[in-house]
Protein backbone atom coordinates (compact mmCIF):
# COMPACT_ATOMS: atom_id res chain seq x y z
CA UNK A 1 0.00 0.00 0.00
CA UNK A 2 1.29 3.47 -1.16
CA UNK A 3 1.82 5.75 2.17
CA UNK A 4 2.96 9.02 2.54
CA UNK A 5 1.62 12.72 0.85
CA UNK A 6 2.21 14.44 -2.83
CA UNK A 7 5.04 16.63 -2.62
CA UNK A 8 3.79 18.99 -5.26
CA UNK A 9 1.32 21.87 -4.45
CA UNK A 10 -2.00 20.11 -3.40
CA UNK A 11 -5.42 21.17 -3.60
CA UNK A 12 -4.88 22.73 0.02
CA UNK A 13 -2.06 25.04 -0.85
CA UNK A 14 -2.82 28.74 -0.29
CA UNK A 15 -0.89 29.80 -3.01
CA UNK A 16 -2.86 30.53 -6.24
CA UNK A 17 -4.05 27.83 -9.01
CA UNK A 18 -5.83 28.55 -12.03
CA UNK A 19 -6.29 24.79 -12.22
CA UNK A 20 -7.22 23.78 -9.36
CA UNK A 21 -10.77 23.24 -9.26
CA UNK A 22 -10.26 21.00 -13.03
CA UNK A 23 -7.85 18.52 -11.26
CA UNK A 24 -10.24 18.02 -8.55
CA UNK A 25 -12.80 17.11 -10.95
CA UNK A 26 -10.47 15.21 -13.09
CA UNK A 27 -9.35 13.12 -10.24
CA UNK A 28 -13.59 12.80 -8.55
CA UNK A 29 -15.11 12.11 -12.21
CA UNK A 30 -12.62 10.67 -14.38
CA UNK A 31 -10.43 8.54 -11.62
CA UNK A 32 -12.00 7.58 -8.35
CA UNK A 33 -15.45 7.12 -9.79
CA UNK A 34 -13.51 4.27 -12.66
CA UNK A 35 -12.06 2.61 -9.31
CA UNK A 36 -9.26 3.97 -8.18
CA UNK A 37 -8.90 3.96 -4.47
CA UNK A 38 -5.58 4.44 -3.22
CA UNK A 39 -5.62 7.66 -1.51
CA UNK A 40 -1.67 8.81 -1.81
CA UNK A 41 -1.94 8.35 -5.66
CA UNK A 42 -5.45 10.13 -5.76
CA UNK A 43 -3.51 12.80 -3.94
CA UNK A 44 -0.57 12.89 -6.59
CA UNK A 45 -3.07 13.23 -9.64
CA UNK A 46 -4.56 15.95 -7.46
CA UNK A 47 -1.34 17.72 -7.22
CA UNK A 48 0.75 17.02 -10.42
CA UNK A 49 0.00 20.16 -12.55
CA UNK A 50 -0.91 18.44 -15.68
CA UNK A 51 -1.19 21.31 -17.77
CA UNK A 52 2.47 22.13 -17.67
CA UNK A 53 3.46 19.03 -19.80
CA UNK A 54 1.05 19.57 -22.82
CA UNK A 55 2.09 21.61 -25.34
CA UNK A 56 0.50 25.22 -25.02
CA UNK A 57 -2.05 24.88 -27.40
CA UNK A 58 -3.66 22.36 -25.94
CA UNK A 59 -3.76 23.30 -22.12
CA UNK A 60 -7.13 24.20 -22.39
CA UNK A 61 -7.89 20.42 -22.98
CA UNK A 62 -5.45 19.31 -20.24
CA UNK A 63 -7.89 18.21 -17.93
CA UNK A 64 -9.87 16.35 -20.08
CA UNK A 65 -10.74 12.53 -20.58
CA UNK A 66 -8.34 11.40 -22.84
CA UNK A 67 -4.47 11.52 -24.56
CA UNK A 68 -3.34 14.56 -25.93
CA UNK A 69 -0.54 14.87 -29.00
CA UNK A 70 2.66 15.85 -27.77
CA UNK A 71 4.62 15.22 -30.94
CA UNK A 72 6.86 13.30 -32.44
CA UNK A 73 3.90 10.39 -33.08
CA UNK A 74 3.98 10.43 -28.89
CA UNK A 75 1.25 11.33 -26.46
CA UNK A 76 0.33 11.83 -22.93
CA UNK A 77 -1.66 9.05 -21.96
CA UNK A 78 -5.19 9.50 -20.39
CA UNK A 79 -5.42 10.16 -16.97
CA UNK A 80 -7.05 7.25 -15.81
CA UNK A 81 -4.61 4.92 -16.91
CA UNK A 82 -1.70 7.26 -15.25
CA UNK A 83 -3.53 7.01 -12.26
CA UNK A 84 -4.32 2.98 -12.83
CA UNK A 85 -0.39 2.20 -14.14
CA UNK A 86 0.33 4.48 -10.59
CA UNK A 87 -1.44 2.52 -8.30
CA UNK A 88 -0.63 -0.82 -9.39
CA UNK A 89 3.01 -0.16 -9.38
CA UNK A 90 2.23 -0.18 -5.54
CA UNK A 91 4.84 2.23 -4.40
CA UNK A 92 6.26 2.78 -1.44
CA UNK A 93 8.03 6.71 -0.38
CA UNK A 94 11.50 6.05 -1.32
CA UNK A 95 11.00 3.17 -3.71
CA UNK A 96 13.55 3.20 -6.85
CA UNK A 97 11.72 3.15 -10.07
CA UNK A 98 12.86 3.06 -13.39
CA UNK A 99 10.29 4.81 -16.09
CA UNK A 100 10.33 3.45 -19.82
CA UNK A 101 9.02 6.30 -22.10
CA UNK A 102 9.40 9.69 -20.55
CA UNK A 103 7.52 11.27 -23.10
CA UNK A 104 5.90 14.52 -21.85
CA UNK A 105 7.16 14.10 -18.32
CA UNK A 106 3.85 13.79 -16.78
CA UNK A 107 3.85 10.05 -15.25
CA UNK A 108 7.71 10.80 -13.49
CA UNK A 109 5.63 13.70 -11.80
CA UNK A 110 3.53 11.79 -10.52
CA UNK A 111 5.53 9.23 -9.56
CA UNK A 112 7.50 12.10 -7.52
CA UNK A 113 4.99 13.43 -6.05
CA UNK A 114 4.30 9.77 -4.11
CA UNK A 115 8.19 9.86 -3.28
CA UNK A 116 9.46 7.93 -5.70
CA UNK A 117 13.51 8.22 -6.84
CA UNK A 118 12.94 8.08 -10.87
CA UNK A 119 15.05 7.12 -13.66
CA UNK A 120 13.60 7.92 -16.87
CA UNK A 121 14.42 7.16 -20.20
CA UNK A 122 12.93 8.90 -23.44
CA UNK A 123 14.25 7.78 -26.95
CA UNK A 124 13.36 11.28 -28.95
CA UNK A 125 15.98 13.90 -27.61
CA UNK A 126 13.68 16.46 -27.87
CA UNK A 127 10.57 14.98 -25.89
CA UNK A 128 13.82 14.37 -23.34
CA UNK A 129 14.65 17.68 -23.07
CA UNK A 130 11.02 19.21 -23.25
CA UNK A 131 9.78 16.62 -20.08
CA UNK A 132 12.87 17.90 -18.04
CA UNK A 133 11.82 21.53 -18.37
CA UNK A 134 8.10 20.67 -17.49
CA UNK A 135 9.38 18.54 -14.76
CA UNK A 136 11.60 21.06 -13.86
CA UNK A 137 8.50 23.51 -13.76
CA UNK A 138 6.44 21.48 -11.68
CA UNK A 139 8.69 20.85 -8.79
CA UNK A 140 9.67 17.24 -9.55
CA UNK A 141 12.85 17.34 -7.78
CA UNK A 142 13.66 13.15 -8.02
CA UNK A 143 13.31 12.43 -11.32
CA UNK A 144 16.54 11.95 -13.43
CA UNK A 145 15.80 12.15 -17.44
CA UNK A 146 17.99 10.57 -20.12
CA UNK A 147 17.46 10.21 -23.56
CA UNK A 148 18.05 6.87 -24.83
CA UNK A 149 16.92 3.18 -25.38
CA UNK A 150 15.01 2.16 -22.96
CA UNK A 151 15.13 -1.75 -23.96
CA UNK A 152 18.17 -2.33 -21.89
CA UNK A 153 16.42 -0.63 -18.82
CA UNK A 154 19.26 1.42 -16.94
CA UNK A 155 21.32 -1.35 -15.20
CA UNK A 156 23.97 1.15 -13.71
CA UNK A 157 21.19 2.13 -11.53
CA UNK A 158 19.65 -1.18 -10.45
CA UNK A 159 17.84 -2.88 -9.58
CA UNK A 160 14.46 -1.39 -9.17
CA UNK A 161 11.73 -1.63 -6.57
CA UNK A 162 9.11 -1.03 -9.53
CA UNK A 163 9.23 -0.47 -13.49
CA UNK A 164 6.87 1.32 -15.67
CA UNK A 165 6.73 1.51 -19.47
CA UNK A 166 4.72 3.31 -21.45
CA UNK A 167 4.90 2.01 -24.62
CA UNK A 168 4.01 -0.99 -25.76
CA UNK A 169 6.70 -3.72 -26.77
CA UNK A 170 5.33 -6.90 -28.14
CA UNK A 171 7.57 -9.14 -25.87
CA UNK A 172 8.84 -7.83 -22.32
CA UNK A 173 12.32 -7.20 -22.72
CA UNK A 174 14.46 -9.68 -20.35
CA UNK A 175 16.60 -6.55 -19.00
CA UNK A 176 13.62 -5.48 -17.42
CA UNK A 177 13.27 -8.49 -15.44
CA UNK A 178 16.81 -9.05 -14.38
CA UNK A 179 16.88 -4.67 -13.71
CA UNK A 180 13.43 -6.24 -11.06
CA UNK A 181 14.35 -6.01 -7.12
CA UNK A 182 12.48 -9.65 -5.53
CA UNK A 183 9.45 -8.50 -4.71
CA UNK A 184 9.48 -5.93 -7.01
CA UNK A 185 6.62 -4.88 -10.01
CA UNK A 186 7.43 -3.83 -13.68
CA UNK A 187 3.69 -2.29 -15.10
CA UNK A 188 3.77 -2.84 -18.96
CA UNK A 189 1.43 -3.02 -21.61
CA UNK A 190 2.27 -5.49 -24.05
CA UNK A 191 0.97 -6.63 -27.81
CA UNK A 192 1.10 -5.25 -31.19
CA UNK A 193 -2.75 -4.03 -31.95
CA UNK A 194 -4.79 -5.86 -28.96
CA UNK A 195 -2.83 -4.85 -25.89
CA UNK A 196 -2.93 -6.19 -22.21
CA UNK A 197 -1.31 -4.09 -19.07
CA UNK A 198 0.35 -6.92 -17.19
CA UNK A 199 1.95 -6.65 -13.38
CA UNK A 200 4.83 -8.62 -13.27
CA UNK A 201 6.07 -9.83 -9.81
CA UNK A 202 9.65 -11.07 -9.12
CA UNK A 203 9.55 -13.95 -6.50
CA UNK A 204 12.22 -15.37 -5.12
CA UNK A 205 11.99 -18.53 -7.56
CA UNK A 206 10.72 -16.55 -10.86
CA UNK A 207 7.77 -14.12 -11.99
CA UNK A 208 4.11 -14.21 -11.52
CA UNK A 209 2.35 -12.13 -14.30
CA UNK A 210 -1.13 -10.73 -13.53
CA UNK A 211 -3.23 -9.24 -16.63
CA UNK A 212 -4.86 -5.80 -15.12
CA UNK A 213 -6.49 -3.87 -18.12
CA UNK A 214 -6.79 -3.79 -21.69
CA UNK A 215 -5.04 -1.00 -23.18
CA UNK A 216 -3.73 1.20 -26.35
CA UNK A 217 -0.18 2.68 -26.13
CA UNK A 218 2.21 3.78 -28.85
CA UNK A 219 4.79 0.66 -30.02
CA UNK A 220 7.96 0.79 -28.38
CA UNK A 221 10.48 1.77 -29.97
CA UNK A 222 14.35 1.01 -30.56
CA UNK A 223 15.37 -2.53 -29.98
CA UNK A 224 12.49 -3.51 -28.77
CA UNK A 225 11.10 -3.18 -32.67
CA UNK A 226 14.32 -5.30 -34.37
CA UNK A 227 13.11 -8.58 -35.22
CA UNK A 228 14.71 -11.19 -33.38
CA UNK A 229 17.30 -13.33 -34.90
Amino acid sequence: MVSGAATMAGPDSASPDPAREARLRMVAEQIEARGVREPAVLAALRAVPRHLFVPAELRASAYNDGPLAIGHGQTISQPYVVAFMTEAARLRPGDRVLEIGTGSGYQAAVLDALGANVWSIEIVPDLAERARRALAAAGASRVTVRAGDGTGGWPEEAPFDAIVVTAAPEQVPQALLDQLKVGGRLVIPLGAGSQELLRITRTATGFEREPLLSVRFVPMTGEARRPKP
